[in-house]
This record gives C-alpha cells, sequence and structure tokens, in this order.
C-alpha cells in the first residue's frame, strides 16, 4: 500500500478519536461559540476548539509518514504550530483582528526563513516572470491571503473542512500527476485530518473547528502550494491550488470588495457570504453545503484537467461549471418559489 494511503488512513482515524477528548477540553477552557449575533446560524453555545483534533492528527501523522529532515516540511510543520497557537488564542480570548495577523504573517515568515516561497511564475502562454525582491511580499500575500480565505467561509457545519479536503485530495492528485511525492504526502495527510473531523462537524455539529482549524488548513495548503511552485516550473503551479479553492477565494474576495464598497473594516464579519445567501433563499444547512461541496468538487475537476490536459480544455471545463452552476441556481430559485406558493395557497 502507498505511503500517502497510510498518512491518510493514519490521520482520519487519530482526528476521529482525539475529537472527542478535544471537545471536553474546549468546555473546560471556556473556547465556546456563543450565538450572540445575527449572521450566526446556530442557536445553543458550542465547544469552536476542533482545530486542535485536526493540527494534531496531521502532526503525529506527519511524523510517521513525512520526511522530517527536509527544510520544507520542517518549515510547514512550525509555521503550521505557530497559526494553532494563534488560533487558540483567539478561539479562548477573541483576539484582535490585528494580532490575529500579525501571528499569520510570523507563520508565512517561518515559511520563507526554510525557503519556501513563491520565486518565479510561469507565464500559461510563455516564458516567465522571476518576481526577485518581491518574492518575499508575494509569498507573504499569497499565505495569508489563502489562510484567511478559510477562515472567512467557515460559517456552516462542515463546510470548511469539507472543502479543505476536496482542495486536499484534489491537490494530491496533481501532485501525483507530477510526481512530487512530498507534496502527495502532505495532502493526503490533510484531507484524512479534514475527513475524520467531519463527522463531529458536519450537520447537527458538536463542535466547530474554530479559528484554530480554518487557519491551519487554509496554512497547510497556502504553504504546500507554494513549495508546489519552487518544484514546478509549469504554467499549473500557482493555478491549480486557485482553482482548487476557487470558491473561498471567490467568496472573500467579494466579501472584501463588498466591506470597501460600504465603506466597512475588511475583517469585519457580516452575512453577505455566499453560504449566509444560499440560507436567505431557503436551503437548509446541509442543503447549502452539499451545493457548495459540488461547486469545489467541480473546481477541483477542472484543476485536473488543467493538470492533464492543458489550458484550453481546462477553460471548457470551466465554462461548463460556471454554466451548470448559473442552471442549478435558477433551478433552486425555482424550486424554491414554488413551494412557497404552495404553502401559501
Amino acid at each position: 500500500m502507498p505511503r500517502y494511503i497510510y498518512g491518510f488512513l493514519i490521520s482520519m482515524v487519530l482526528a476521529y478519536l482525539i475529537t472527542p477528548q478535544v471537545m471536553k477540553l474546549a468546555w473546560k477552557i471556556g473556547a465556546i461559540d456563543k450565538p450572540g449575533d445575527a449572521r450566526r446560524v446556530h442557536k445553543k453555545p458550542m465547544p469552536r476548539l476542533g482545530g486542535l483534533a485536526i493540527y494534531f492528527a496531521f502532526v503525529v501523522a506527519g511524523l510517521l509518514i513525512l520526511p522530517i529532515k527536509q527544510a520544507s516540511i520542517q518549515g510547514i510543520l512550525l509555521g503550521a504550530t505557530v497559526i494553532v497557537i494563534v488560533g487558540i488564542l483567539d478561539d479562548v480570548y477573541n483576539l484582535p483582528a490585528k494580532v490575529k495577523l500579525l501571528g499569520q504573517i510570523a507563520a508565512a515568515g517561518i515559511l520563507i526563513m526554510f525557503d519556501v516561497k513563491v520565486q518565479l511564475i510561469t507565464n500559461p502562454f510563455g516564458g516567465m516572470f522571476i518576481l526577485g525582491k518581491y518574492a518575499i511580499p508575494a509569498t507573504l500575500f499569497w499565505v495569508v491571503g489563502i489562510t484567511n480565505t478559510l477562515n472567512f467561509i467557515d460559517g456552516l457545519d462542515g463546510l470548511a473542512a469539507g472543502i479543505a479536503a476536496i482542495a486536499a485530495f484534489t491537490m494530491m492528485l496533481v501532485n501525483l500527476s507530477l510526481e512530487q511525492i512530498d507534496g502527495v504526502l502532505v495532502m493526503a495527510i490533510l484531507a484524512g485530518a479534514a475527513i475524520g473531523f467531519l463527522p463531529y462537524n458536519f450537520n447537527p455539529a458538536k463542535i466547530f473547528m474554530g479559528d484554530t482549524g480554518a487557519m491551519f488548513l487554509g496554512f497547510v495548503l497556502a504553504a504546500q502550494a507554494v513549495e508546489g511552485a519552487v518544484k514546478s516550473a509549469t504554467a499549473i503551479a500557482l493555478i491549480v491550488p486557485i482553482l482548487a479553492l476557487g470558491l473561498p477565494i471567490f467568496d472573500t474576495a467579494f466579501a472584501i470588495l463588498r466591506r470597501f464598497v460600504n465603506g466597512k473594516p475588511i475583517m469585519q464579519a457580516d452575512k453577505g457570504h455566499v453560504h449566509h445567501r444560499l440560507i436567505a433563499i431557503g436551503l437548509s444547512q446541509k442543503q447549502a453545503v452539499l451545493f457548495m461541496y459540488v461547486i469545489s468538487i467541480s473546481l477541483g475537476i477542472c484543476s485536473l484537467v488543467l493538470a492533464i490536459f492543458g489550458v484550453k480544455q481546462a477553460m471548457i471545463a470551466l465554462a461548463l461549471v460556471i454554466f451548470m452552476l448559473l442552471v442549478s441556481v435558477r433551478y433552486i430559485n425555482i424550486t424554491l418559489d414554488a413551494k412557497k406558493s404552495t404553502h401559501g395557497m
């Protein structure tokens, strides 16, 4: 059996076994999410330290499976540990946004210290852009940005964990096609940890992953995307993770634009995310989450098409995904309107 399958199974089982213990710890230390504002969809206090179980499962499986002596792996593990510490403090004490941002920059800085940084970007139409002095700010922007995309989208039971697992699985398959074995192992272990946590987090959730989990998952995905770009001078090096994480990236970009236009702080939470809008039009939590899973899987397939067949075929696949998405949204609106009319008679 390949090592990446062992890594996946070990992290999945560990996350499943550790999560109940983390639930007890969260209640004990007061890491509780209390419903208190209009944007929250849950109605009762919930432990929110679930990301700690994901982290422990990832690290233990990583120590058993990953080539620990490799500098890039050390950088990812150390940076992830910093992110988790920041997440735990936030889940317990509700840190200010600026403090969390500094913690994220510090974690990204550790990656750079271990030479995990984007040094060039290949042009899909030929040639490449050597970043030079812009390598460090570009890496910081990417890692901090992706770290926050998972955090922003973590608004429904099982949503962030499921999307992270789909993205990790997609990147694992792409790394397999590129024969980047270390990337395959990292993504397999991350996917396993997220999936092992999901039985406790899917609606109705017994525990939230909190910032501890959302930032950790985003950080590792971002870090491995950078490491893949370092090892592969192909046009798909950074395009693949952008496609695989297309849904949270799109949602975050529009959230930032929306808040900027409305004159609100970028980090201020609101109820304008895609998942909130799906709930607002009448979908249940499960329906909204499953619908977003389908979108993420579709984008993941597009990234695989890109890796295997090329840019033109990927553009065709992406156009089909967008078309099916528009048709699906139209169908959902018509169905819900029909139900409302029936109930109103």
